[in-house]
Order: structure tokens, then C-alpha cells, then sequence
């Protein structure tokens, strides 16, 4: 069991006796003990981005943001941006060009890379297309994140050893519960745009990355994760309808389940540095321990305050047949 598990048993909301991305830093001992080691966060201009950069510089390691928007970035980590130790570099998520970008700027500026957590995210958008013609959300928060694994996957896999493999660290959601990923229609031209739904199949998609590249390159000591970091106001709820947010901040006994950002971030910390994760990998990762299934759905929005995965969260044939989408989508080559 985690160390953590008692602390999440009774929330009383943010900033209560939960870990904060700091606190793992210093439990596990890695305060200023990282040194050599190279991350990548995307989405590092508010939120959990920013607390999860700041928690891994204080790991000694350098650490790479990747943001669209620069000068937002730079004004909300203006403290803690330092040459060789925390870093921006430009991502656009709308566009695959822009990753490529990215991950060529990266690679320019380090030949290392051990640490990579998809960070960056949208949230039951209203419907949209990505500059490539993908819907918005399945392709901002999964394929382009799929891409950039993918170009960043050689450095990843020369990086890592057998006593501290590479870890990537997806971000997932409680969301992921909402729907299944429909195959057969996943940009939603032969049925009616679902935001919900669409946010559905792009966290579920994330878990389903972690499990397959788990899978995929455990043997060579890259290892994955996905993760619910647990609920936190950030500006991922801009796009929600203020139906749902009046409803989830009007309750207050709902809000005792909710985080700060420092607390939100806890869990991507843990996933990336903590010790007694080394060489393991494939689950997905709720305050800060490994969930376990969550209950069956009765219908009712309470549903969603229920921790725990989907009973189809593993499933690898469908991992499989995402995983091979997916390259043909980005136009990268799947491994023999």
C-alpha cells in the first residue's frame, strides 16, 4: 500500500494534510539529487504544469516546459526559469508541424531525456478541428502527445538503464469513465458532436498509450503510467457549462474531494521519481498510489466522484488497435 493511502482517506479539501509534488520530492529523498537527468512537461503555463516543473527542478535535474504560449509561461514561472535548469520551449498542441518542431528544438539543446509527462490538455471543447484535420480533443490530448513520444522514444529508450529506466507519465482523468473509444467513428462525423464523450475517448486513449508502450519497451527500461491527478480549478474548466461548475462548487461536500494545484500535481510527481516505482510500470495511477476498479456506473453524476478505473481501462487488444491508429494517423512507422 502507498504512503499516501491514509492521507487521502478523508479529504477535507485543498490544501489539507494530502501530499503536495514537493512533498514526494523531499519523501523520496531527491532533493538536489537529480542532477543529470532531463525532463519534458508539456503544458507548463498554469496549473499542474507549473507545479509539477517546479517540483522537478527541485529534483536537480534540468527541465524542458513546452508551452504555446511563451510569454504566459515566462510570466507565471518567472521565479523559476534558469538556463540549464528549467527551460521553454514552443509547442503548439493544435498542430503536428509544431510538434515536430518541438521535439527537434529539444533535441538540439539535449541529447538526454528520462523523464516525459504529458501534461497539456483541453476539456469538453465544443467541437472543433486540429490544424490537421483531427477533432479537437482526441488529437490535442492524445495524438499529438503520441507524436511527440514517438520522435522522442529513441532518446528516451538510449537514456534509460536497468537501475533507473525512463518514464513516461500520461495524464489521464476520472473522465476517462464517461465512454469508450468508438473506433469506427472517433472524430464523431456519423453521430452528433458529444464534448463529454470526446473527452472521454482522449483520456481513455491516455491510459491506453501508457499500458502499450508498458508493453511495448519494459524489457529495454522505459516505463509508463497514467495518471488522475484529482480534481483541481484550473483553466481546464473554461470550456465547461456553468450549469456543471455551479453544481460541483455549490456542493461543498464535493469540493472536500478537490486539490490545489500543489496537490494535483502530486500524483505526476510521484509517477516520475518516486523510488519504489523504479521498474515498473502499466497501471493507472490515483492519489498517488495504483487505483484499483471503480464501481459500477449507476447513471448518476455522483458516479464520477467515485475513484478507480474503468472495468475497460485494460483491454489490449483495443490498446493495440488505438496504438496502430494512432501511428498511421501521425504518419510515423509502427515497430515490427
Amino acid at each position: 500500500m502507498s504512503p499516501y493511502a491514509a492521507a487521502h482517506k478523508n479529504p477535507q479539501g485543498p490544501g489539507d494534510a494530502r501530499p503536495t509534488a514537493l512533498q514526494i520530492v523531499k519523501d523520496n529523498d531527491l532533493t538536489g539529487k537529480l542532477e543529470g537527468k532531463v525532463a519534458l512537461i508539456t503544458g507548463t503555463s498554469s496549473g499542474l504544469g507549473i507545479e509539477t516543473a517546479r517540483a522537478l527542478k527541485a529534483t536537480g535535474m534540468r527541465v524542458f516546459g513546452a508551452v504555446r504560449n511563451i510569454a504566459k509561461a515566462t510570466e507565471a514561472l518567472k521565479d523559476d526559469l534558469e538556463p540549464g535548469h528549467l527551460e521553454l520551449i514552443h509547442l503548439d498542441m493544435n498542430s503536428l508541424a509544431s510538434v515536430r518542431a518541438c521535439a527537434q528544438e529539444l533535441l538540439s539543446k539535449t541529447d538526454k531525456l528520462h523523464i516525459f509527462i504529458a501534461n497539456a490538455g483541453i476539456m469538453m471543447t465544443p467541437e472543433g478541428k486540429t490544424a490537421d484535420g483531427f477533432e479537437l480533443q482526441l488529437g490535442t490530448n492524445h495524438l499529438a502527445h503520441f507524436l511527440l513520444f514517438q520522435l522522442l522514444k529513441p532518446t528516451l529508450l538510449a537514456s534509460a538503464t536497468p537501475t533507473s529506466g525512463a518514464r513516461v507519465v500520461a495524464l489521464s482523468s476520472v473522465g476517462h469513465r464517461g465512454a469508450e473509444i468508438n473506433f469506427d467513428d472517433m472524430d464523431f462525423s456519423s453521430r452528433g458532436y458529444d464534448p463529454v464523450a470526446a473527452y472521454a475517448q482522449s483520456k481513455l486513449a491516455a491510459v491506453y498509450m501508457a499500458n502499450a508502450i508498458e508493453r511495448h519497451y519494459s524489457t529495454q527500461n522505459l516505463h509508463a503510467w497514467s495518471i488522475m491527478p484529482g480534481g483541481i480549478w484550473t483553466g481546464l474548466q473554461d470550456t465547461l457549462p456553468q450549469a456543471v461548475v455551479d453544481m460541483w462548487k455549490g456542493d461543498a461536500e464535493f469540493q472536500k474531494g478537490w486539490k490545489s494545484a500543489e496537490q494535483g500535481a502530486a500524483t505526476s510527481v510521484w509517477a516520475a521519481v518516486a523510488k519504489e516505482l523504479e521498474g515498473k510500470g502499466g497501471r493507472y495511477l490515483e492519489d498517488c498510489q495504483v487505483a484499483s476498479q471503480a464501481p459500477e456506473p449507476t447513471g448518476s453524476p455522483a458516479d464520477m466522484g467515485f475513484p478507480g478505473y474503468a472495468a475497460y481501462a485494460y483491454d489490449e487488444e483495443k490498446e493495440e488497435r488505438l496504438w496502430k491508429i494512432s501511428c498511421e494517423m501521425v504518419e510515423v512507422a509502427e515497430e515490427a
